[in-house]
This record gives structure tokens, C-alpha cells and sequence, in this order.
């Protein structure tokens, strides 16, 4: 499982950022560019693909929706109590809340879900649905926490009502509840940005890593850590409990609560100009030391469930 973590998932998420940085390293590209085309362009492509695909019946839809509401509001008061303890200014704060509270369910999650759950395709539908849950959680509560650093309310709710990704959950939704059928010359299209959604962001990390300062003790990365890969687990387990989750659903759920941070909190960073150095190395070292807490996790439910 350890030698699968490595090679299958965190291999390949740091050599496409390492292309990342030498690309920019190279040719000094303008990232906000790129980080404009992936907000505007690939990343409501890839929120739609993800509701308009997934496939989960309603019992199990009911009880998922029970323990993400409330795992989600649990770190977050737990996010806030941390940011508010350590009196941190309002980039910090927004990046340690986002870094607790948003994970990494796409191109880590996924690919560690189907392979655990390679003979039971419930497993990975629970993955999808969750992230499908993350993604309008990090384009609601994520996005407010970044842009309360430098906006008021009013103009906050204005901007996300804006923003083509919040359009693309709406349509997403109408067209999995009325189980409208795009047509091919249409989906393709979408489906092939949505491919390229993932590895275009990690390029773009991998670029914003390539000329900053590491800071390997600051004190908001180490926290983030230890709130997202210990304290995550532990939340979601006592969740999983409280609600008397079992089998494939309690596994795939505590699962998914030890995935590194979210990498679109980093992307979202870069558009906005919130702390976007501290975002991204606090995406880069939950994801190398998720290969440790994820292995350990993934034991572990295999003992309890």
C-alpha cells in the first residue's frame, strides 16, 4: 500500500510539479495568466464533469451528506478557534482555515479511492460525492475566507455569484436532477478540459514554488499539517461513530478525511493575491507527508470497519 501511495499517487503529483518549476525557472512565465485560465476556463469544466457523472443512491446520498456537514463545520470551528488563539493577520488566518478544512479529494483522492476500492465501485462513489462537496465548499466558505482579507461581504457574495465555477455547480446539479443527456459534440469538449484541469494546476504550483523562500518551521504550515492530516482523521472517525457509519462507507469516509490540503485553496490564492507563497508550501508538504498519515489511516480502517 505504502510502495501504491508513492508511485501511483505522490510520484506523480511531484513530477508534474517539478516540471512546474522548471518551466518557470526557464521561461519566467506570467502566472496570473494561467491562473485566470484554470478559475475562469478549466475549473468550472471540471466541477460540472464531477456532478454531472456521479452515480450514488439516495440512502447512501442521506447519510454522506449527514457526516460531511457536519465533519465540515467541525474543522472549521476548529480552524477558527486555532487562527483566532494564535492571533493570526487575515492572509494566515484565511490559509490555515482553508488548509484545515479544504482537501486534496481530486487527483490525490480519486486515484488512492479506486484502487482501494478497485472490487466495490461504492467506495469510490462516496469519494466522488465528496468531492463534489469540497469543490462547493471551496468555491463558498474557502473563497470567503480568502477574500475577507481584502473585501467586504457585500462584495464577496457579488464576485461568487460571478464566478463561472458557481454557474457550473448550478448547472451540474439541474442536469443530474432532471438526468438531462449532453450531447457528445458538447461533452467531449467539457470533459477534455476537465482532463486537463489537474495537471495544469500542479504545473502552475510547481511555478509558484520555483523562487520562493521555504519556510520549513513557520508556524501556520507546521499547524496546518497537524490539523489536516492528524486532527482531520480523528474528527472524522468520531463523526463516522456518533452516526453509527459502517463497512465500505464508514472506510471510504475516514479515508478521504486524511488527504492532504486542497489544491485549488493554492490556485485560488494565486488568482486572488491572498498569501499565495504560503498557500502552496502548505499544499507541497501536506501532500509529502500524507504518504506517511494516508498509509496509516488506510490501515487503520482496515481494522475498525
Amino acid at each position: 500500500m505504502f510502495i501504491f501511495i508513492i508511485l501511483e499517487v505522490i510520484l506523480p503529483i511531484l513530477l508534474l510539479i517539478v516540471i512546474g518549476a522548471f518551466l518557470q525557472r526557464k521561461f519566467d512565465f506570467k502566472l496570473q495568466n494561467f491562473s485566470t485560465l484554470i478559475t475562469y476556463c478549466l475549473m468550472p469544466a471540471a466541477v460540472f464533469i464531477n456532478i454531472y457523472h456521479i452515480k450514488i443512491e439516495f440512502q447512501v446520498f442521506s447519510q454522506i451528506i449527514y457526516y460531511v456537514v457536519i465533519y465540515s463545520i467541525s474543522l472549521i470551528c476548529i480552524s477558527h478557534i486555532i487562527a483566532k488563539l494564535l492571533k493570526l493577520e487575515d492572509g494566515e488566518g484565511a490559509a490555515l482555515k482553508n488548509s484545515i478544512s479544504l482537501m486534496n479529494s481530486g487527483n490525490y483522492g480519486l486515484p488512492v479511492s479506486q484502487f482501494i476500492f478497485s472490487q466495490n465501485p461504492l467506495g469510490v462513489s462516496v469519494q466522488i460525492l465528496i468531492l463534489v462537496f469540497q469543490n462547493l465548499l471551496t468555491y463558498s466558505y474557502g473563497m470567503y475566507n480568502l477574500l475577507s482579507a481584502t473585501s467586504s461581504i457585500k462584495d464577496i457574495v457579488t464576485f461568487f455569484l460571478k464566478l463561472p465555477v458557481f454557474h457550473a455547480l448550478l448547472l451540474g446539479v439541474f442536469f443530474q436532477v432532471f438526468e438531462i443527456k449532453l450531447p457528445q459534440f458538447a461533452l467531449i469538449p467539457i470533459e477534455q478540459l476537465s482532463d486537463g484541469f489537474g495537471s495544469i494546476a500542479l504545473l502552475l504550483l510547481g511555478a509558484q514554488l520555483s523562487k520562493i523562500k521555504f519556510k520549513f518551521f513557520h508556524r501556520v504550515i507546521t499547524i496546518s499539517l497537524i490539523g489536516r492530516l492528524l486532527v482531520g482523521p480523528m474528527v472524522s472517525l468520531a463523526v463516522i461513530y456518533i452516526l453509527n457509519i459502517d463497512g465500505i462507507i464508514a472506510q471510504s469516509l475516514l479515508i478521504a478525511s486524511s488527504f492532504p490540503t486542497s489544491r485549488n485553496a493554492s490556485t485560488i490564492a494565486m488568482e486572488y493575491q491572498v498569501e499565495p507563497e504560503l498557500h502552496a508550501q502548505i499544499v507541497l508538504f501536506s501532500t509529502l507527508f500524507s504518504m506517511l498519515t494516508v498509509t496509516g489511516v488506510i490501515y487503520l480502517s482496515y481494522v475498525l470497519f
